[in-house]
């Protein structure tokens, strides 16, 4: 039991914010991927990361898709099932 809370303490601890990488997009030019996925986080903070990465310039979103599943884990000591939803987003930076 302890394990299992520990693991769940890690993943609120981590999913504060939305994280993002830079990449290319279908037409080559640069662009950046948003992940807000997770219980603790939103689509409102993929629109906010979008802000801080692009300024005043504003941005225009190239795709976004979301997703919500289960997930179930069991061992000797017990068990612990949850819902997982995926939230992705690629931006461009206008210019």
């Amino acid at each position: 039991m302890k394990g299992a809370f520990a693991w769940l303490t890690m993943l609120v601890l981590l999913g504060g914010c939305a994280s993002a990488r830079q990449t290319y997009t279908a037409d080559g030019r640069a662009g950046h991927a948003l992940n807000c996925s997770g219980a603790a986080r939103n689509w409102g903070m993929c629109y906010e990361k979008a802000g801080e990465i692009c300024g005043t310039k504003g941005y225009v979103v190239v795709n976004k898709s979301g997703d919500q599943g289960a997930i179930a884990s069991a061992n000797q000591y017990g068990g612990f099932a949850g819902t997982i939803t995926s939230r992705t987003m690629i931006i461009q930076c206008k210019e």
